[in-house]
């Protein structure tokens, strides 16, 4: 399922070494324990632990989405979609960048029966509130897209940072699911880690920053894909209630 790599490549937006702030130890979700086993009742679904790491604190969860919630998503958002864009580090909007080249749209929190169900699974497995999320962003990668290397959290020392960070503080956690399994390509790439975590549908990869620092080990990248497509939706977690 896992395969590893030997590599290391530097995020678009690293954060300097110096800076205090950025190694502030952040609060971070908690995914529900599943004892001895690997299984888990979360509201309305079973979900089974493929792997868990303690640093950073990552799991990979399958079966988290079903077939039909992945299709509705994808449906609902292919019309919609509008080339990704990154945060501006100067201004705190947003900027397109070579470095992402897919293309995506937000999904309104609990915009749907179907969005509202997924994010209170979401918030019951890593026990968050569900206050604290961003709206999940649904993605699309075509042959040849990728997102390079980079972090999710923003540096606090840079000047686009504090409009950021006044909507509900720092990016905590990254909770990806994967809406289908791409032909060819299109795996969750930590280049710290050596690991690569294949995009398979139905799966959710979980990963929580505990300082906003490149020593928190969560540089990762969206490898591109090589055959297919590759959809997944993201929803990022904040320090508090998310405006």
């Amino acid at each position: 399922l896992l395969e590893l790599r030997n590599q290391k490549r530097a995020g678009e937006n690293s954060v300097p070494d110096d800076h205090a702030d950025a190694l502030r130890p952040l609060h971070r979700p908690e995914p529900l324990s599943t004892g001895s086993g690997n299984l888990l009742r979360v509201i309305d679904r079973d979900v089974r632990v493929v792997f868990r790491l303690e640093r950073p604190r990552m799991v990979l969860f399958e079966g988290f989405l079903s077939n039909a919630e992945c299709e509705e998503l994808i449906t609902s958002s292919r019309r919609q979609m509008s080339s990704s864009q990154v945060i501006d580090i100067d201004t705190g909007g947003e900027k397109p960048s070579d470095e992402r080249t897919s293309s995506g749209t937000a999904l309104a929190r609990e915009g749907t029966p179907t969005i509202a169900r997924i994010e209170r699974r979401i918030a019951a497995l890593l026990n968050w509130p569900l206050q604290n999320g961003e709206a999940i962003q649904v993605l699309r990668y075509d042959i040849g897209q990728e997102y390079k290397p980079h972090y999710d959290f923003v540096d606090p020392a840079l000047p686009g940072s504090s409009p950021f960070l006044q909507r509900g503080g720092q990016r905590v956690a990254s909770f990806l699911m994967y809406l289908n399994t791409p032909n060819a390509g299109g795996s969750t790439s930590f280049p710290d880690l050596g690991l690569d975590v294949p995009a398979v549908k139905g799966n959710a990869l979980f990963f929580a920053y505990d300082c906003a620092h490149p020593s928190s080990r969560t540089l990762h990248a969206g490898m591109p894909v090589s055959a297919g497509e590759k959809w997944i939706a993201t929803k990022w977690l904040r320090e508090n209630a998310h405006a």
